[in-house]
């Protein structure tokens, strides 16, 4: 009598290393050296690594060409400080008050700094993507440009700058993309209130569709 069959549904469970993620950051360690301050690999999912800001061109150079990601995917930031606002949007009535912020997280790999800069490259021979990033200081709000790495990321480099108003050094043209010239202020920063969802209500707050089901149930109790 054969034994039965482990059930075809069963679910392979998630690998406990990372060999190739592991190999892609030991290349990376050997071009950078000490600028690599942080990592983080999800097994079998992704791989990203905390790099100095004096080093942030470089690293994109030591991933384009030392390890062979030469696919260029995006470059933008985040701002980690939790809004000042809060969740103002979830209601059409609430006062707009700005309380203390809560203590800051930034995510895998680390970091020391509310605003941080991402960018990702994809290897299509490695069949993965690695994505770096790197603390902006605030009083030093500026990184060098990845143009000489990926012509790619001109346009990204203008949206962030325009939206966060980090300054990308050696840039050729780094103007407005969405915002008109005289607009002041960076509207993704946590701390810029987005003050239009409470003179106008979003839609998806006041306009309540009920349910599949409610109208027949309804007919039924009159």
């Amino acid at each position: 009598m054969s034994s039965p069959e482990a059930p075809a549904t069963e679910e392979a469970e998630a690998p406990v290393t990372d060999e190739v993620r592991e190999e892609v950051l030991a290349e990376l360690r050997e071009d950078l050296g000490d600028a690599i301050v942080g990592t983080h690999i999800v097994p079998g999912q992704d791989l990203w690594v905390r790099v100095t800001k004096d080093a942030w061109q470089q690293a994109g150079f030591a991933l384009r060409d030392g390890a062979g990601f030469k696919m260029f995917e995006f470059v933008s930031a985040i701002d980690w400080l939790p809004s000042p606002w809060g969740k103002s949007e979830d209601s059409p009535t609430d006062e707009v008050v700005e309380t203390e912020p809560a203590e800051i997280v930034t995510g895998y790999a680390g970091g020391d700094t509310r605003f941080q800069v991402f960018a990702r490259a994809h290897s299509q021979t490695r069949k993965m993507g690695v994505t770096l990033k790197v603390d902006v200081p605030e009083d030093d709000f500026s990184l060098p440009t990845w143009i000489p790495v990926f012509a790619g990321a001109n346009w990204h480099e203008r949206e962030t700058r325009e939206m966060f108003g980090i300054d990308f050094v050696g840039h050729p043209h780094l103007v407005n993309i969405y915002l008109p010239g005289e607009f002041e202020g960076h509207p993704l920063r946590k701390d810029f209130p987005l003050l239009a969802r409470h003179v106008k209500p979003w839609p998806g707050i006041v306009d309540i569709e009920p349910m599949p089901g409610d109208e027949s149930e309804e007919g039924e109790e009159g």
